[in-house]
C-alpha cells in the first residue's frame, strides 16, 4: 500500500505560526525594542488631541471640550503671538548656524584622524574629542559659565577688562558661543560615523591616486569625500528634520534678561506656557509641539527629494 508524502508546492508560503515556531530567536531579540517604540513613541501620540481641546484636568484628555475654530484655536493663537515671529527667527537662525558649521567640522576632523599614522596620538585625539559630548548639559554650560565669568573667567575677564564686552549677556554673541561651544562638545562623536565611512574605502583606490601623482589634498578630494557622500546626505536629512526641534535645555540654562530676545526659540516658549507659567496652558504647548513636528517632518520629506535629485542618495 502506497503512502502519500505531502510535498511543498516551490510558490506556496507556510503559515506565521510555522515561521514564527522556526525562527523564535529572532522575534525575541526585537520583541524588546518594538515594545520601547510602542510605549514611548505610538501611545504618547494619543496626547496629541490636547492640541486641538481646552484640556481641563478635572475632565481628562478626551472629556474636555474641543476647541473653538474647528480645533484650530490653539494654533491661531500661537501664529497671532507676538512672540511667535521672534521665537521662529531665533530658531531658524541657530538652527541653521548649527547645521552649516556642525557637519563640516565633524568631516574635517574625521579626514584628518583618517591620515593620522600614529596609532596612539589617533586613540589620544578621538578620546579627547569625544569626551565632552558625555558631559551633561548643566554641567557644560556651568563650565561655560565659569570661563566667560566677567570677574574669574579665564575668557570673560580678559574680554571685560579689555574691551567691556560681557560675552554671555551680549545678544549679538548668543549665536556664535551656543553653536561653537557645541561644535566643541559634539564633533567627536559626530565624527564617529565618518570614520567608520571612511574605513570601508578601498585603499587600491588611494594607491591607484599616488601612483597618477594625486596630492594629499586631490586624494580627499577625489577618492574620500565620494565615499562620504552617501552618509553626509542622510545625516544632513535628519538635521533638517530637527531644525525647529532643537533640543532646549541648553538655551534654557545659557538665557538671562540680557540675551532673551535672540535665545528665545519655540522649544524654550512651549516650555515655558506649559511647565514654568503661573497657569499652565497643556493645549497651547501641544499645539506649539506639533507644528514643530509637522513642519520638522515636511522640511525631511522636501530635503529627501532635493538630495535624490541632486545626488541620487536618500531614505527613499
Amino acid at each position: 500500500m502506497k503512502t502519500k508524502v505531502k510535498t511543498r508546492q516551490p510558490g506556496k508560503r507556510g503559515t506565521f505560526g510555522h515561521y514564527f515556531k522556526a525562527h523564535w530567536q529572532l522575534y525575541m531579540m526585537v520583541a524588546f525594542p518594538v515594545i520601547m517604540l510602542a510605549v514611548f513613541s505610538y501611545a504618547p501620540m494619543y496626547g496629541i488631541l490636547l492640541a486641538f481641546k481646552n484640556y481641563r484636568i478635572v475632565d481628562g484628555i478626551w472629556g474636555s471640550p474641543w476647541a473653538a475654530h474647528f480645533g484650530l484655536d490653539n494654533f491661531i493663537r500661537f501664529f497671532n503671538n507676538y512672540n511667535f515671529m521672534e521665537s521662529l527667527r531665533n530658531t531658524l537662525v541657530i538652527s541653521l548656524y548649527t547645521l552649516v558649521v556642525n557637519t563640516p567640522c565633524a568631516i574635517i576632523l574625521a579626514l584628518a584622524l583618517n591620515y593620522v599614522r600614529k596609532v596612539k596620538f589617533k586613540k589620544f585625539v578621538q578620546m579627547v574629542t569625544y569626551l565632552p559630548y558625555f558631559i551633561s548639559t548643566i554641567v557644560f554650560v556651568g563650565i561655560l559659565n565659569a570661563v566667560f565669568d566677567t570677574r574669574v573667567g579665564a575668557v570673560g575677564s580678559f574680554f571685560y577688562e579689555n574691551m567691556g564686552m560681557n560675552i554671555l549677556g551680549t545678544p549679538e554673541l548668543f549665536s556664535s558661543v551656543y553653536v561653537w561651544s557645541g561644535v566643541w562638545q559634539t564633533v567627536g562623536y559626530g565624527s564617529i560615523i565618518y570614520i567608520a565611512a571612511l574605513a570601508g574605502v578601498d585603499m587600491e583606490q588611494h594607491e591607484a591616486a599616488i601612483i597618477d601623482g594625486a596630492t594629499l589634498l586631490q586624494r580627499i578630494r577625489y577618492v574620500d569625500l565620494p565615499a562620504i557622500v552617501p552618509t553626509a546626505v542622510i545625516m544632513l536629512i535628519l538635521e533638517i528634520g530637527r531644525m525647529l526641534n532643537m533640543g532646549y535645555e541648553k538655551i534654557l540654562a545659557m538665557q538671562n534678561q540680557n540675551n532673551l530676545s535672540v535665545s528665545e526659540v519655540i522649544p524654550t516658549y512651549a516650555f515655558k506656557v506649559s511647565l514654568v507659567s503661573s497657569f499652565p496652558d497643556y493645549s497651547y504647548a501641544t499645539a506649539i509641539g506639533l507644528f514643530q513636528s509637522m513642519v520638522g517632518l515636511i522640511l525631511i520629506l522636501l530635503s529627501n527629494k532635493i538630495a535624490k535629485k541632486l545626488t541620487g542618495d536618500g531614505f527613499i
